[in-house]
């Protein structure tokens, strides 16, 4: 272990502190499970990444979604062509890419990995896996079965988890809502892992192994740093106990790929809307920064860049610092965190995707870690779906949920921090972590 893992690794527990800071109540705090939480993060990273048998099966999954990307493939190069070819690449038939074109490329594999998703669904594999380790969390944390259930499929799909809990909603604990928030916003679903490996295979060709290790990582830590932020101080209906999810089962495995697929394009043009809206945002922003303090450089004789993404670039150098990034890649690494709360994780991999190409980084361990704490829809458009969808599950928490969206922004942010920090802590240089 060298300077920069002892950093990552005294990080996780800075990130703990920090949390326990801003707690709604200080003097509660859940030592079982802050042991446990960080424990599964240790116990599930020292597996893959230490042991043998678990670099082999993390090699195994990076397999299977690469292929599962390369049949996906087969039908957006069918119905687009020449555009779904990705940069660099050609075609069976020689025909040459155009370059990057995120919709054709990267975006309609989404429907494709939903279609997938109620595949599987239908017949009972992700139920096994979502009770499994739902399970896993109520006995050894002793949390709510609700909101273990809910943070367990979060793993494996996104804002739809909350069906398989509707019927506990409205009796919820404002430290379960924190929770079932911050699941949503700290883990990515299946159906859009396809885009961000996209982006960054060329530059980590072993990039789907990693963000299902840290879709697996943020599970645990999701439930560390809620109940940091928003302590338990009532009983749960389901404390530990084994709930069962609520879902409706299509009728036959045709009608389930159906219905995922429509699913799919409806998540599709939900990602286009909010990229259209938050990027423009965004870029209205950063003009009336710029104009202003244009004059105030012309005033004072500065050269400082003026960005929204370079303010939020300083907000965030610090947690950069904190999770191992070296100094000479902190404050590259804190503009794509930082600018992923107002322009969604699809844009913040874009730049993280370009600075790696562009060799920008001056550390192979900054790359890695990035790619780890991005891994989350931690960004102010998932907080308004996420609000609207239990809300609409649950109207008589529509205030409860507005109350705390902010508070479980921030924890989803920290659970990245947190995620990022644990893979620099196990960061060896080692061909596994390099992507080599």
């Amino acid at each position: 272990m060298d300077a920069y893992n002892a950093v990552s690794f005294a990080g996780i527990f800075i990130l703990a502190a920090f949390a326990w800071l801003l707690s709604a109540e200080r003097k509660v705090v859940n030592w079982r499970v802050i042991f446990w939480g960080i424990g599964l993060q240790f116990l599930f990273a020292f597996f893959i990444f230490v042991l043998p048998v678990g670099t082999k099966l993390f090699l195994l999954v990076n397999r299977v979604v690469v292929t599962m990307l390369q049949s996906a493939s087969a039908g957006t190069r069918f119905v687009f062509g020449v555009l779904a070819i990705p940069p660099g690449t050609t075609s069976e038939t020689g025909e040459t890419s155009l370059g990057s074109i995120l919709a054709f490329q990267g975006l309609s594999t989404i429907i494709f990995f939903a279609a997938l998703v109620g595949a599987l669904y239908y017949l009972g594999v992700m139920p096994f896996f979502v009770r499994l380790f739902a399970r896993v969390f109520t006995k050894l944390m002793r949390v709510s079965g609700a909101e273990a259930l809910c943070v367990s499929s979060e793993i494996f799909v996104g804002v739809e988890s909350s069906l398989v809990i509707r019927p506990h909603l409205a009796e919820m604990t404002r430290s379960e809502l924190v929770t079932i928030l911050t699941a949503g916003m700290s883990t990515i679903a299946s159906t859009v892992l396809a885009v961000y490996v996209f982006f960054l295979q060329q530059q980590i060709p072993t990039i789907a192994g990693h963000l299902v290790s840290a879709s697996f990582l943020a599970a645990p830590a999701t439930l560390v740093i809620s109940k940091l932020l928003m302590p338990e101080t009532g009983t749960p209906r389901t404390l530990g106990l084994d709930v069962k999810p609520q879902y409706e089962k299509e009728d036959n495995l045709i009608l389930a790929i159906i219905n995922g697929s429509w699913n799919g394009l409806r998540l599709l043009g939900g990602i286009i809307t909010l990229l259209l809206a938050f990027l423009g945002i965004l870029a209205l922003l950063d003009l009336a920064l710029g104009w202003c303090g244009g004059y105030l450089n012309s005033w004072f004789g500065w050269t400082q860049e003026w960005s929204f993404r370079a303010l939020l670039s300083y907000v965030f150098y610090p947690f950069a610092l904190v999770i191992g990034i070296p100094p000479a890649d902190a404050l590259s690494i804190a503009k794509v965190i930082g600018e992923r709360v107002v322009a969604t994780e699809v844009a913040s991999y874009q730049d993280l995707a370009r600075l790696l190409a562009q060799g920008a980084l001056v550390h192979p361990r900054s790359g890695l870690i990035a790619s780890y704490a991005l891994c989350g829809f931690a960004h102010v458009a998932s907080l308004a779906i996420f609000v609207g969808g239990i809300g609409a599950l649950a109207p008589s928490r529509y205030k409860d949920l507005s109350r705390l969206a902010f508070r479980a922004l921030l924890a989803a942010t920290l659970v990245g921090l947190m995620t990022g920090a644990v893979a620099g802590t196990f960061f060896t240089g080692s061909s596994i972590l390099l992507g080599r």
